[in-house]
């Protein structure tokens, strides 16, 4: 499903997001890119969500996270027929909690060091068996948590990148780990599991856009979009469908495949 460039102002005023548009004009006037990405996440097995997701993205990339014990052989199938560049990313092990204290998180301080690491390279080595070339040296934790404690296991497992959320503190949080997170979740995670709100996610977009191009955040560090197919409603469908043709449409906005994103970590890890 490939989609063709529309006028840029003309498609993003009839998107009616006005604050995109300028910010993508603000950028554009810089002469700069307004890099974005786009991570989907707790994927294990094919299904009508994932090809509803798919066929919304068309040609543009999808790092989907994939969770290693769980994921399915019919998984890798349909992600190896879909249009757009795909990477898989490692959503952890088994997506389970073993956090004893505070908030839910597979890998909290208090886990043995060993456990972690077998957890790691198991899950690491599942995904290459499974989904080959597509299957990146990248770590994106179940609930956006991973202890710095463990940072230095990932390399040791053959994992060169960590995504997480929110903007970035640092490039390298540890030396070979290189770090790209998402800052705009479309899940309201407190009122049900619907879309969060096209006012909601288009704040969050914009403030990190504008904090990038304003030297708040980190400018190299593309913006990054998180869904989840699997809870994915037709208000954040729709909501993705119109992001996309106002982002295409404009000529300061380029998405990114996630090689592109984590090519620095990737190349550390090979």
């Amino acid at each position: 499903m490939s989609r063709m460039p529309h006028p840029p102002d003309a498609r993003a005023r009839a998107a009616g997001w006005p604050g995109l548009a300028e910010e993508l004009e603000h950028w554009g006037e810089a002469g700069w890119s307004a890099t974005l990405w786009w991570r989907d996440d707790d994927a294990a097995a094919a299904s009508a969500a994932l090809d509803r997701l798919l066929a919304v993205a068309g040609d543009v990339p999808i790092a989907f996270a994939v969770i290693p014990a769980l994921a399915e052989r019919g998984l890798a199938a349909r992600l190896a027929r879909a249009a757009g560049s795909i990477g898989v990313l490692q959503h952890g092990w088994r997506h389970a909690d073993h956090a004893t204290l505070g908030r839910k998180s597979e890998f909290p301080p208090e886990r043995p060091q060993a456990a972690a690491a077998a957890e790691l390279f198991a899950g690491r080595s599942r995904l290459i068996g499974l989904f080959g070339a597509s299957a990146l040296a990248v770590l994106a934790p179940p609930w956006n948590r991973f202890d710095d404690g463990f940072l230095p296991l990932l390399a040791a497992c053959g994992i060169g990148a960590i995504s997480q959320a929110g903007p970035r503190r640092r490039q390298w949080p540890f030396p070979g780990v290189f770090a790209a997170n998402v800052h705009v979740d479309l899940v309201d995670w407190t009122g049900g599991r619907g879309f969060v709100g096209a006012d909601i996610a288009l704040d969050r977009l914009v403030g990190h856009l504008r904090g990038r191009r304003l030297g708040v955040f980190d400018r190299a560090e593309p913006t990054g979009i998180m869904s989840h197919h699997r809870i994915q409603d037709r208000a954040t469908e729709r909501f993705l469908d119109r992001l996309l043709a106002v982002t295409l449409a404009h000529p300061a906005a380029r998405w990114l495949a996630a090689g592109e994103v984590f090519a620095a970590g990737i190349a550390g890890a090979a």
